[in-house]
Parts: C-alpha cells; structure tokens; sequence
C-alpha cells in the first residue's frame, strides 16, 4: 500500500530522456508562446473572437459586439489583450478600425475550430 504511483522500471529509456530533456530546453521559447496562447484562448469571449475573425478574415468591433451580444466596451478590452499579444493585427480602413488573425496564427488557432 501506498507504493502504487512508484516506477519500478529496471529498464528506463535512458536515451529517450535525455534526448526529450535537452529538446524541453531548445523549445523552452515554443512553449512560452504557445503557454501564452491557451491562457488567452482560456476565455470563450476570446475564442469565439477568433473562429469569427477566421471564418469572415475581418470584422470591425461593432459587428462583433452585434454578432456576440456585448457591449462595445468589452469586446474592445478582449480585442485589445489579443492585439498586444500580436494574435491579432488591426487596420484602419476609412473610419472603421477592421481586426485580422495574425497570419502566424492562422493555421495553428484554424486547428482549435
């Protein structure tokens, strides 16, 4: 009893652990980007932000405040957290500000939808 979460494997993969302990080291900086991704995809606001900006490649903050049923001023707060993480790129067009996926971004967020 109480032995039961211990790895009694004589035979350990010694190669494979050093190999994925110095790739967790030469990746460490993916893993920050993408940590940094899933905690702002941890909001649904967020997230249905981004499937709209993918199926319709533009939206103004207007139009996604009818499409989600919010007040203008929040979704311009979750529009901006995306912006400053470079998720999100925004372009003036005439009077209106339109928000666009990053195209970094497209495949791998295209992937979550």
């Amino acid at each position: 009893m109480g032995n039961e979460n211990i790895c009694l494997k004589v035979d350990n993969n010694k190669d494979i652990i050093a190999y994925e302990k110095e790739q967790l080291i030469l990746e460490n900086e993916e893993f920050f980007k993408k940590e940094k991704l899933f905690s702002l995809l941890g909001s649904e606001v967020r997230l249905k932000i981004i499937y709209l900006l993918l199926k319709y490649e533009k939206l103004c903050v207007c139009d996604i405040s009818e499409i989600l049923q919010m007040n203008q001023s929040p979704v311009s707060q979750h529009l901006r957290k995306l912006k400053d993480a470079d998720i999100l790129i925004a372009k003036r067009e005439g009077v209106l500000i339109n928000y666009y996926v990053n195209s970094s971004y497209k495949t791998e967020l295209a992937s979550f939808f």
